[in-house]
């Protein structure tokens, strides 16, 4: 540091307090699932004790024990999989075929269709709930996959999102693919797709979190315990049938956690490589 100017000496203190900025901030936002994931190992009375306990006297697998046994867990568990992953998948096939629409084609009421898209975003869920409950009342889909999916199949924050990433090819790619006899179909599954990995990835992580973490919905649209999804279990575990509940709460929103960490981490590689071709490019 004694050969640095006092420019260079200024600017490298400013990094070092913004790396240490960051790590607090972070550590900030990771404290309370920490210490969550702590109080699922401890025993009911360290959780409801009035002294502060940031640590368990001794690891405690009870509260897990009692979840895995006293509820239907992993039944739920493949439920809520079953409907995010699936709707994941439909909100990509849907919001990147409207994004190329958009993107790419040219017709009468453009601006206009994109438009109503947008204000899509700006409706209340909450605001159709029970027209949308009519109508997949209606429709017979009551206690079913398709039931709680059918809302989620479709979102105009996606189609937003990946149009806009669309809209940074120039359209004499498109063109030329067209004159060397490549079809939409195969310009848009061959070519667009696979150079959008970034983007398509965080559609998918954000659809299956969304989705993933959805209570009300899903509780709506079925009635039945096999049908159930992973949030329910919360509620029950809350119930008046369990006494002492705190750390069987906490060992099933752990083990719920799992699965949006898992996805996070296997699709965390393709948005990076995004960022950073994106990088590269500026």
């Amino acid at each position: 540091m004694k050969n640095l100017t006092g420019q260079q000496r200024t600017k490298q203190i400013l990094e070092i307090v913004f790396q240490a900025f960051c790590i607090l901030l972070g550590i900030a936002l990771m404290a309370p699932v920490l210490y969550c994931v702590i109080i699922s190992f401890m025993r009911e009375s360290e959780i409801v004790s009035t002294d502060l306990h940031l640590w368990p006297e001794k690891f405690y697998l009870g509260n897990y024990i009692a979840v895995i046994t006293q509820t239907r867990i992993f039944r739920f568990m493949l439920n809520s999989f079953i409907v995010a992953f699936i709707s994941s998948l439909a909100r990509i096939f849907t919001a990147s075929l409207a994004a190329y629409a958009f993107s790419f084609f040219n017709f009468r009421g453009k601006n206009l269709l994109f438009l109503l898209v947008l204000g899509t975003m700006i409706v209340p869920a909450e605001m159709l709930m029970v027209q949308n409950y009519f109508t997949t009342a209606e429709l017979g889909l009551i206690n079913t996959y398709m039931g709680m999916m059918i809302i989620y199949l479709v979102s105009g924050a996606n189609i937003f999102l990946i149009r806009q990433h669309f809209m940074n090819y120039s359209k004499d790619v498109r063109d030329a693919s067209l004159v060397d006899g490549c079809g939409n179909w195969r310009f848009f599954w061959k070519i667009l797709l696979p150079m959008s990995g970034p983007v398509i990835a965080t559609v998918f992580i954000s659809s299956f979190v969304n989705v993933w973490t959805t209570y009300l919905w899903p509780l709506l649209v079925t009635n039945v315990e096999e049908m159930r999804t992973v949030q329910v279990i919360i509620t029950m575990l809350n119930s008046s049938e369990l006494t002492s509940a705190y750390g069987q709460v906490m060992a099933a929103s752990v083990l719920i956690l799992i699965p949006s960490i898992v996805v996070f981490v296997l699709f965390q590689r393709k948005i990076t490589e995004g960022m950073m071709a994106g990088a590269v490019k500026g």
